[in-house]
């Protein structure tokens, strides 16, 4: 956390004079990649919390994960490739159906949502929209709003157990971060940007929210749906701007994902 702090004397005297509900991001890009992999960090540590399986122990699950990753990275419509760590762990937890990204390209992946989802493409979807929060710096732009100052002057001049209480309240946060529905919106869209330039159908994030709404139907409720909330407007906003781009809509073969899911545990 100290290599962090005097970055940061420089973001506090800039943000004394701004509105903290200002659109204005005061966390510079290197920022994000400091406090994303501080946080990663602390998420690697408290393996009870969040089980990450051992890249070295799975090596075939990440090899294939990364491939899609870097099949996104590569479709030259990621703002910030080569500035931001585009790291990604998989969290060993059937039960959860969520995926979520840190500042500076750290992205997690649950084996709930992996196990759920029935093709490559869909995971991709998934990914580029994950991909899209980190690029689009909303992680960093939404803690500014629920923190301001608050949290740039304990970062600044804490020390101790108190200072370790608030980065334990970041990264809960942002586990579990409920964006603002312009920012869902936002990487809705840039994931459909990215898949454009790759081999995916390019609209393949609705097809997480096509089976949630039909769960919904079978009166089945999601807990992710009671932070993301109208799917059926979400796919709707999606096909949307996959016409707007004119790009490919045609799935690949869906067979190595399947051998994708049965490496996981």
């Amino acid at each position: 956390m100290k290599n962090f702090l005097p970055i940061l004397f420089l973001s506090l005297l800039i943000l004394c004079g701004c509105d903290r509900n200002s659109n204005v991001n005061l966390f510079s890009p290197d920022q994000d990649v400091q406090l994303g992999a501080q946080i990663n960090e602390e998420i690697l540590s408290k393996h009870n919390e969040y089980p990450v399986l051992n890249p070295s122990q799975y090596p075939e699950s990440y090899e294939y994960l990364n491939g899609i990753v870097n099949n996104i990275l590569e479709s030259g419509q990621v703002n910030y490739r080569d500035e931001f760590a585009w790291q990604v762990y998989i969290i060993n937890d059937d039960n959860t159906l969520n995926a979520f990204a840190t500042p500076g390209g750290y992205i997690y992946v649950y084996t709930g949502l992996i196990k759920y989802l029935d093709r490559e493409d869909d995971l991709a979807g998934v990914l580029g929209h994950e991909i899209a929060h980190a690029d689009l710096r909303h992680s960093t732009r939404q803690l500014q709003k629920m923190y301001g100052l608050n949290l740039l002057l304990s970062l600044a001049v804490g020390e101790g157990s108190g200072l370790e209480q608030i980065m334990g309240q970041v990264v809960g946060n942002l586990t579990a971060l409920s964006f603002s529905r312009e920012y869902e919106r936002e990487a809705d869209s840039r994931s459909v940007d990215y898949l454009s330039g790759t081999d995916y159908e390019c609209d393949a994030a609705k097809s997480f929210f096509i089976k949630l709404s039909e769960m919904e139907e079978q009166g089945q409720v999601p807990t992710f749906l009671s932070t993301h909330p109208n799917p059926d407007r979400r796919i709707q906003s999606i096909e949307a701007r996959s016409q707007e781009v004119g790009c490919s809509t045609e799935p690949l073969d869906p067979q190595s994902y399947q051998a994708f899911k049965q490496s996981l545990p």
